[in-house]
């Protein structure tokens, strides 16, 4: 665990935040030294932050064992070095579970999932999530995206309760963000932290830095971080041609081919990780391995990646 808060860990990040896969091994399992040679690598590159077992990490094909076991490998290999997120989700108590686990494991914070199949009502949401919160010392970043999505009203109560400091969009309304933001600030003192956590963030985030949030999910950093150091520091120093080189070259063709498989923004990744040079397996059902074609169209992409690179040099 890091010694300084959670949130002025990441309020000015020194580079993406980085999501890792969790690497299986051929019969299928947990290879956890791969997992840690991926984490290492991430962090050696230069992640500002290590978010384990979340949505890229397959948090949702995890055993409560297996996430305890790759938390507790992230939080050894960071060694202090940047603050480990962890997920949790499910229903309140599975969630309040994972979060107790994760504290266990040496986490310096939660990454709070929406809650399993229910379409709930913006009271019942503000109940699971405090419940949470109350259920350990770590600080609590909320998840907004398919069946939690909050009203502003909703957002400054969350704002107001004791250890949660943000809240990650994984939804795309912009309106709907704008007015959440506008909401916390005008009602609730202190700072408190917005991700845009869509898939491929960087495709959105000019657009999510326009209403005031600096900070997104990197997935791409998995496999060529590099690149997605590239585009964080052509944002940080307000250079939009390069971003716009790196947008209309490697982004947006990317995008279109996650666009092409269910479950991609994960499985694609994976395929991408194993392509740089680690094998950290395959994904678990219910997803699906991409195609062999997809496959080769991601090679294609990532040279051309590194190609836009080479010009921006």
């Amino acid at each position: 665990m890091t010694t300084a808060p959670l949130a002025a860990r990441l309020t000015v990040p020194s580079g993406p935040l980085f999501f890792p896969v969790t690497a299986y091994g051929p019969d299928g399992t947990v290879d956890i030294e791969v997992f840690r040679a991926h984490v290492r690598r991430g962090v050696e590159a230069g992640a500002a932050a290590v978010f384990a077992c979340c949505g890229t990490g397959e948090f949702h094909a995890l055993t409560p064992e297996e996430f305890q076991r790759c938390v507790r490998a992230a939080v050894e290999e960071t060694a202090g070095r940047v603050p480990v997120v962890a997920g949790a989700g499910y229903g309140t108590a599975l969630a309040v579970r994972y979060a107790r686990l994760a504290e266990e494991a040496g986490a310096d914070g939660l990454l709070a999932m929406p809650p399993y199949l229910v379409v709930a009502g913006q009271d019942g949401l503000l109940r699971h999530y405090r419940e949470i919160a109350a259920a350990t010392a770590l600080p609590v970043i909320v998840y907004q995206r398919d069946n939690a999505v909050f009203t502003p009203e909703t957002v400054v109560a969350l704002a107001r309760t004791d250890g949660i400091v943000g809240l990650k969009d994984g939804l795309g309304d912009l309106d709907l963000m704008q007015r959440i933001i506008s909401a916390v600030r005008t009602e609730v003192p202190g700072d408190f932290l917005y991700f845009n956590g869509l898939p491929t963030a960087e495709q959105t985030q000019l657009a999510y830095r326009g209403i005031g949030v600096a900070l997104y999910s990197s997935a791409v950093f998995c496999f060529v971080p590099e690149l997605a150091l590239a585009f964080h520091q052509a944002l940080r120093t307000g250079d939009d041609t390069t971003a716009h080189r790196l947008l209309d070259g490697f982004y947006r063709p990317f995008v279109e081919l996650r666009a092409r498989g269910r479950g991609y923004a994960v499985a694609l990744v994976k395929a991408g990780v194993r392509l740089s040079g680690l094998d950290v397996g395959e994904v678990r059902p219910p997803l699906h391995e991409p195609s062999e074609d997809h496959v080769k169209q991601l090679a294609q992409l990532i040279e051309r990646g590194h190609a836009l690179l080479e010009e921006t040099k």
